[in-house]
């Protein structure tokens, strides 16, 4: 009697990143190579969930051998959410069933994560699942130090991008607000405001009470700006982490219940220009306080998520895609792939939950790490000592128009 063949499923949910096809590539190969047939599913859940076969693309190695190279996802990718109710997971199931598939890898970030596990539960034993973390967010929970795949070249891409506004603010004389993707965290923002050596970076993390008013995000801008003339220099970038939309009161914003979400539940941050509100904000101050200033804003974000991978994107995905791959064949089920010194360690999906929420884990910046607290010495902002430096003060405040004890009570809270 001939045994049948084993199926793989590959599929990518939430936004592209760099490496995409990496992972299919090399998950693709080390799945045929072990003996099994594989079935890529264009447009990631969206189909699966309506229980439709229609899209799913059989995978050879002559398909995808080469394709590690490029941007972009082969299959594409949706951020449909089938773990809304039970229908649609069985409708998963269901389809899954039908293509002979007994093996699924998961390709996407916290979003794509939950759905694998709620229908690697659901499936109760009929189906191995493993996830591969993707997202240029840096924000699943890994070990610290281990990047989401997609971030590195991101943050790349990125740094290239403000290295040439800061060489454009210089020559123009003018201020940048560039405004980073990460929904919740701000890893990527940081990441290239640190890299590039942005005059200042802002991210959610720093701000302990919220929701927080937009007035100190204002006056956190402006004490740069300050304290950056007073050292003789009119332009600058200052880097922001779009998640702060999230943080920020909603009346600052005109509210938020125009504002659509996506599948998952988040807001779409695309809707509300933090860049845009900032700009005006700071114009009129700016404007007020004697010191006209041109900002221009610049969202950076998608120029990043299909941009071709850095040969360390490559690497690292070709090792997660074989790893997923070959803990399939082994049997394994239940968990996302991680590379921990070297070496393939799965982390099981009960671990990535988050008791609180029910959902998988966030991971957020450290900003009592060492890594964060160098990034903040190299950046322009208003310190403490700034304002207990009697001399300082009184030209920083002379430069507004603001007694020194003004200035002091209107910065202080920037701290």
């Amino acid at each position: 009697m001939i045994e049948q063949r084993a199926t793989v499923g590959i599929l990518v949910g939430g936004g592209p990143a760099p490496g995409i096809n990496s992972v299919i590539s090399a998950a693709t190969i080390r799945s045929i190579l072990g003996g099994s047939d594989v079935f890529g599913f264009i447009d990631g859940f969206k189909w699966l969930m309506e229980g439709g076969t229609g899209q799913a693309r059989p995978l050879s190695i002559e398909d995808i051998s080469r394709i590690h190279f490029q941007g972009g996802s082969y299959l594409g990718t949706s951020r449909t959410n089938p773990t809304k109710n039970l229908e649609h997971l069985d409708n998963v199931l269901s389809a899954l069933s039908k293509l002979g598939v007994t093996r699924l890898i998961t390709i996407g970030g916290d979003d794509t994560a939950f759905s694998a596990m709620k229908l690697e539960a659901r499936a109760d034993g009929r189906l191995q699942v493993v996830h591969v973390p993707k997202t240029i967010d840096n924000d699943l929970d890994l070990p610290h130090g281990i990047p989401t795949f997609g971030f590195q070249t991101a943050r790349h891409m990125g740094v290239e991008i403000v290295k040439n506004l800061m060489v454009d603010a210089l020559t123009t004389t003018r201020w940048y607000l560039v405004v980073s993707m990460g929904r919740k965290a701000g890893h990527l923002a940081l990441g290239i405001g640190k890299a590039a050596g942005a005059t200042v970076t802002i991210i959610p993390e720093e701000f302990q009470k919220r929701p927080v008013r937009l007035q100190r995000v204002v006056d956190l801008v402006i004490g740069a700006i300050i304290k950056r003339l007073e050292h003789g220099r009119a332009d600058g970038v200052v880097v922001l982490a779009e998640g702060l939309i999230e943080i920020l009161d909603p009346r600052d914003l005109g509210g938020l219940e125009h504002v659509e979400r996506d599948e998952h539940g988040h807001l779409r941050m695309h809707e509300v220009d933090l860049g845009d509100v900032l700009r005006r904000e700071l114009t009129t101050q700016l404007r007020a306080l004697g010191l006209p200033t041109t900002l221009v804003a610049k969202n950076v974000g998608y120029e990043l998520r299909c941009a071709d991978p850095i040969p360390y994107d490559i690497e690292y995905t070709r090792d997660l895609g074989h790893c997923a791959a070959q803990y399939l064949l082994e049997g394994g089920t239940a968990a996302m792939v991680s590379i921990q010194n070297g070496s393939f360690t799965p982390i099981p999906f009960a671990q990535m939950v988050d008791r609180s929420t029910g959902r998988t884990k966030v991971r957020m910046v450290e900003i009592d790490s060492q890594s964060y607290q160098i990034a903040r010495r190299y950046m322009i902002r208003l310190t403490e000592d700034d304002l207990n430096d009697r001399d300082l003060l009184g030209r920083c405040a002379a430069l507004v128009g603001l007694s020194p004890a003004a200035f002091r009570e209107r910065f202080s809270a920037t701290l």
